[in-house]
């Protein structure tokens, strides 16, 4: 029993390896998908802007890596309150760029302020020097900072993936860079603003509006100590070449498709509530969510019928409506994906259950939708 498909909800990151378009202006554009209305157009950055962000984040980095640990907590304190002073603000913000249900982006917000206080906390133990027992007198690993590290985020949670980043690496004497998915500009200059107001160093954090055919020349320019991306393993592998050609170190967070195994022995009620929580949270777009359900044969159908009812009873439509379970997908062009897998899929001997079909009126709204028989080499496996 399969229940949509991973692609529409791993960001995919086109990099450019041609000539260098630095020079070109672009525009990056944010569109509510509740309506299809433009939100805002942010003009990319040039290459002087570029090169002077990338001189400010060298020069905070300078500076903050001769900070106490004390001092980089602290600093870590105050933008986890300023985040819960403003999380109205920009749990909105998010949820009109990308239609995650409001009451998950105030979750979101909070769960960014909660990891801040983390590492606020427990970052100076975690940073202590490490005894190691040798034949020398005195050995130990001693954790310095790298320099200036670039995050490639996605949209699916446009705070989170990057204060989870974020906040280890500032604690740990790190300055940072971001390049956030276009459509959640609007996000990634307000973390920017978050983190400016609450007293970090100038040019500590800053985000860079690029269009992904640029991240190419930024990872591999002097300044960019390390480079850390979220999103699907196409990306991964092309980030990881880029930067293992200049010998800087990575972190890469890659798409995946989980399985869920439902044994005879279940708890049918609690596994059908559970796969339905875990596979509509964000609106079916989470990268760690389980995708494919697979039951054995003796409670298949007891199992199927309890998840396709739990999935018809959530609640769709305006992220902004109380009560609403699941928004609009961040973008048409993957609703639209999402719903030609389905049909394919459903050509290939699968069954629709429930769900399946692209809603009239405006938006990229998609129904909840389960496939039943979903066999591997199709489509939705």
């Amino acid at each position: 029993m399969g229940i949509k498909n991973r692609k529409p909800f791993v960001p995919v990151w086109l990099f450019n390896f041609g000539p260098n378009q630095n020079c070109m202006s672009s525009t990056l554009t944010s569109v509510n998908p509740a309506n299809g209305q433009v939100i805002g157009n942010y003009e990319a950055f040039d290459t002087a802007q570029v090169e002077k962000a990338l001189r400010k984040s060298e020069k905070a980095f300078e500076s903050w890596r001769k900070t106490d640990r004390r001092s980089r907590a602290r600093t870590l304190k105050a933008i986890a309150v300023t985040l819960r002073t403003r999380k109205d603000e920009l749990a909105a913000l998010a949820s009109r760029e990308m239609g995650k249900p409001y009451a998950q982006s105030i979750a979101e917000v909070e769960k960014c302020a909660f990891t801040l206080d983390f590492y606020a906390k427990h970052g100076a133990a975690q940073l202590r020097d490490e005894l190691v027992e040798t034949d020398a007198r005195k050995s130990y690993v001693s954790f310095q900072p790298l320099g200036t590290i670039l995050a490639i985020m996605p949209w699916n949670f446009p705070y989170w993936q990057v204060f989870r980043a974020m906040a280890p690496a500032l604690m740990a004497g790190n300055a940072m860079l971001l390049k956030h998915a276009s459509n959640v500009s609007g996000c990634a200059l307000a973390i920017e603003d978050v983190i400016r107001k609450s007293g970090a160093p100038a040019g500590l954090f800053q985000t860079l509006l690029l269009p992904s055919d640029r991240v190419a020349d930024l990872i591999a320019h002097p300044a960019v100590a390390a480079v850390t991306l979220t999103g699907s393993t196409e990306a991964g592998r092309k980030v990881a070449a880029i930067a293992g050609s200049y010998i800087k170190k990575q972190v890469l967070e890659l798409g995946g498709s989980d399985a869920y195994i439902i044994l005879e022995d279940a708890d049918l009620e609690l596994a059908a509530k559970v796969c339905v929580d875990g596979r509509l949270v964000n609106s079916g777009q989470s990268c760690v969510a389980a995708k494919r359900f697979i039951a054995v044969k003796g409670i298949r159908k007891e199992f199927e019928k309890r998840v396709v009812e739990l999935m018809e009873s959530a609640v769709w439509g305006d992220p902004f409506e109380k009560g609403i379970k699941i928004g609009p997908m961040a973008r048409v062009d993957l609703r639209d994906q999402l719903h030609a897998q389905v049909m394919d899929t459903k050509k290939q001997g699968a069954k629709i259950l429930c769900g399946g079909f692209v809603p009239e009126g405006p938006g990229s709204y998609y129904p909840p939708t389960v496939l039943s028989g979903v066999k591997k080499g199709m489509t939705a496996w």
